[in-house]
């Protein structure tokens, strides 16, 4: 593994630009009817057309330029109106045409940008263009000893390509970028974002340069980086490569290179192809696209309501803290049970508890989404105002009430009243228990009148364990600090 000091280091400036690619998930290819469904068997997915036998004609999926404007609407990009396709060649054995159908020249979302959160504040990341092209099948090299297995599934399948320009400086920003379009691509239902499963994949291009310099170095890319994670550690390891060489007199070669995750590392794969290697020119088969202001309106019209508008709506109406709202925009599904919740009770933030902690819980737990509770959200506001008018313990709502709704939908008083749950004021009640939790810790009960302090939560949890959370925290606080002050 290659190693600089701090100095060297701190001599240079990194460049990287990404290039994600995003399956869109629609039911059919982007020029044949196949089915896309990951896990299938191999090859029973495939047709003529995904085959390339001569004679095939392809015809472009209208849902994957709707998919397609519908990203690059997210991102701020200008959408060309006039389209067409080009033959990029050159020859994959998971590639069974010989080339790749792909907008590469002239892409369907031009510019934009997406904003990433970093510790020394908001960064833009700048965007060159978003297109439209094919996937390639598979190639397996871990089955058989001898061969390479070809799957071609996925040959066919709708991609996106974002494009940055060559804007970010580090390992981390690149890692924050990442993480922010898999975020926007679940929440606008244009990609399942499961990198794991190949749907999201991303190549880097890096280059280093000395600080001060405005020409870009000789570049390396490193493909099908498949988890956030590799993606950062790549970064890490290229960038370090590449001072090195510089420091030790050596020539940067332009490659691509791939990852290898076991020892964190990057191997060379092949030179890197120019752009006229591929030889594109406009697909005969596929008639151009022209695209309507009428249309891109219309999907404009029917986008979902973005993090980024969101984030600053709800810091006004619901004056939640940062971290909450970054909490519940992970994913638009939560996002919007929030809001079902925050529509009909005013406790907002304790609407947000109850969603990152027990709600998500259950969910996780039990394998389901929010969806399967969308029927219980009256009985869910019900209950949370319970706890917040000081009715039901917390404690007791969220381990008993709660999984009592879950199971059989009724309304929390009732279940609460039928089993003695409900919390009480009763200074007699609670003076009783108060007194049975001093006389069974004489020892703590003198630690605590020397000066330990901290053991007053002992005490309220041992009035709460035999109250079966029906004393009332607040006041039996008060009433165990006035009793042991006598």
């Amino acid at each position: 593994m290659y190693f600089c000091n701090m100095v060297n280091l701190e001599k240079y400036e990194a460049v990287i630009g990404l290039e994600i690619h995003a399956q869109l998930s629609t039911e059919s290819k982007l020029f044949c009817g196949d089915a896309i469904s990951f896990g299938a068997e191999p090859n029973t997915h495939v047709s003529p057309i995904t085959l390339g036998h001569p004679g095939t004609l392809p015809k472009t999926n209208t849902k994957a330029i709707e998919y397609a404007i519908k990203m690059g609407l997210a991102c701020n990009c200008r959408i060309a109106e006039n389209n067409y396709f080009a033959r990029k060649n050159y020859f994959y054995p998971d590639l069974p045409k010989g080339y790749q159908i792909s907008q590469h020249t002239t892409p369907i979302c031009i510019g934009g940008n997406i904003i990433i959160k970093t510790e020394d504040g908001e960064k833009s990341i700048q965007l060159n263009r978003i297109h439209l092209e094919e996937d390639a099948g598979k190639s397996i090299h871990d089955i058989s000893p001898t061969d390479t297995l070809i799957d071609l599934n996925r040959a066919g399948t709708p991609l996106i390509e974002m494009v940055t320009e060559p804007c970010i400086h580090s390992a981390q920003d690149a890692f924050l970028f990442v993480t922010e379009v898999r975020k926007l691509v679940r929440w606008l239902g244009v990609c399942d974002g499961n990198m794991e499963e190949g749907s999201l994949r991303c190549d880097a291009n890096i280059s280093v340069r000395l600080k001060g310099e405005t020409t870009l170095g000789t570049k390396v890319e490193v493909k099908n980086l498949n988890s956030i994670r590799n993606i950062k550690k790549a970064i890490e390891f290229e960038i370090e490569r590449l001072i090195n060489l510089i420091e030790t007199g050596g020539t940067i070669i332009q490659q691509t290179r791939s990852f290898d995750a076991n020892n964190d590392t990057t191997f060379s794969i092949r030179d890197k192809e120019d752009a006229n290697d591929y030889r594109y020119f406009p697909d005969p088969d596929l008639a151009p696209f022209h695209l309507t202001k009428e249309f891109i309106e219309s999907i404009k019209q029917n986008l979902p309501l973005l993090p980024s508008i969101i984030k600053k709506e709800w810091k006004i109406k619901y004056e939640l803290s940062d971290y909450d709202i970054e909490q519940l925009c992970e994913n638009k599904e939560e996002a919007e049970f929030f809001i079902a919740l925050a529509k009909q009770t005013n406790y907002y933030k304790a609407a947000a508890n109850w969603i990152m902690g027990p709600i998500r819980a259950y969910l996780n737990e039990s394998y389901t989404s929010y969806a399967s509770l969308e029927k219980l959200i009256p009985y869910l506001v019900e209950l949370l105002n319970l706890v917040e008018e000081q009715k039901i313990n917390f404690s007791v709502a969220s381990n008993k009430v709660f999984k009592a709704i879950v199971e059989n939908p009724q309304s929390p008083i009732q279940f609460a009243e039928a089993n003695n749950l409900l919390q009480t004021n009763s200074l007699d009640e609670i003076n009783f228990w108060i007194a049975e939790v001093l006389n069974n810790n004489p020892e703590k009960v003198i630690e605590y009148k020397k000066g330990k302090k901290g053991l007053i939560g002992l005490f309220v949890g041992e009035v709460k364990k035999i109250s079966k959370g029906k004393a009332d925290p607040k006041m039996t606080t008060q009433l165990l600090e006035n009793e042991l002050s006598k």
